[in-house]
């Protein structure tokens, strides 16, 4: 695998779902795989837990039965770690042929994150930014492409996003997904995209676009007006996983469907919900819809006042029969 074939799958399908911490779990990947997702990220993966062997980290790694390709996320700031890890995961997921690429994350602005020396952190540290990849790509790369994601800069006095990411390519990135903020700006204001359709223009590797996707209209018009290669949608997803479908079936030439009604939007979050709590049990399945529900319900009406109710319940047949009141009362 090569950035030509990378360009060539994402020629194909350039829709990229984000990976987003404690939500692009095995439970929402699925649905979004079925929306039809061409490339999916997991969530973020420590390298340290990793190289630690720690069981709960090791157990976030897509199972065997989940269907690929898939990008793993790693995060860290050792350049020795960040190599073991990649290999402790390819090892893992060779078996399975889901493993499309590795990620390292630069983008991450959370405070713990950042505290470490990682994610966004590495944009003040170009040096150290291209160690990693090095080291990454030294340790899996005749086998795998090696992505980062990144922001335009730490603040808006410093957007090196240009300089280091053909640093990075030189280093041996394969692709580059670049989200159209600072550090400084967290997910504040509105993504600029013009910085990354400059990366698009002069970079020879594949460049995935990310930033604001929330309607197919707004990312068709990034696509038209960017020689991206992908387009990376996050927040966006968050109770509208029918974005996927709506993006990959305009690209692929298909006719547009309607948008879901108040059933089919009760039956995605009942399945979701579901799913979640097969794959965690109820207790966590319960507690990590909650992250989930306020996005599905957001926009209807009397959706404040059952939003409050939905984190008091704790049990997956509390929550299903409050969402069945709140989106279909007259029941199936």
């Amino acid at each position: 695998m090569n950035k030509a074939a990378v360009r060539e799958f994402l020629a194909q399908n350039p829709v990229v779902t984000a990976p987003m911490a404690g939500l692009t779990d095995q439970a929402f990947r699925e649905i979004l795989r079925e929306q039809g997702a061409g490339l999916i990220y997991t969530e973020m993966i420590s390298d340290m837990a990793l190289c630690y062997n720690n069981q709960k980290t090791l157990a976030m790694l897509p199972v065997s039965t989940e269907q690929g390709p898939l990008v793993v996320q790693l995060c860290g700031s050792s350049p020795e770690c960040m190599a073991r890890a990649a290999q402790i995961i390819e090892q893992k997921m060779r078996p399975t042929g889901q493993l499309f690429m590795l990620d390292i994350n630069m983008g991450c602005p959370a405070p713990k994150i950042v505290k470490n020396g990682e994610g966004s952190r590495l944009m003040q540290q170009p040096g150290l930014a291209v160690q990693l990849v090095r080291a990454v790509v030294g340790a899996v790369g005749d086998r795998l492409p090696v992505s980062v994601k990144m922001r335009l800069g730490w603040d808006d006095s410093s957007k090196n996003v240009l300089e280091l990411a053909q640093r990075l390519v030189q280093a041996g990135a394969s692709v580059l997904a670049i989200h159209g903020r600072t550090r400084e700006q967290f997910y504040a204001g509105r993504a600029d995209w013009q910085l990354i359709a400059e990366a698009a223009d002069i970079l020879p590797v594949p460049v995935i676009g990310n930033g604001d996707i929330d309607t197919l209209a707004l990312g068709v018009e990034r696509m038209q007006n960017t020689h991206c290669a992908g387009l990376m949608i996050g927040r966006g997803l968050l109770g509208n996983p029918w974005l996927v479908r709506d993006l990959a079936r305009y690209f692929a030439g298909l006719p547009a469907l309607p948008a879901p009604d108040r059933t089919e939007i009760f039956q995605m979050v009942r399945r979701h919900l579901r799913r979640q709590v097969e794959l965690q049990g109820e207790y966590m399945g319960v507690r990590v819809m909650r992250s989930h529900l306020p996005f599905y319900i957001k926009g209807l009406p009397g959706a404040a006042a059952v939003r409050g109710r939905l984190n008091t319940l704790n049990t997956a047949d509390e929550v299903e029969t409050a969402l069945a009141d709140f989106l279909r009362p007259s029941g199936e």
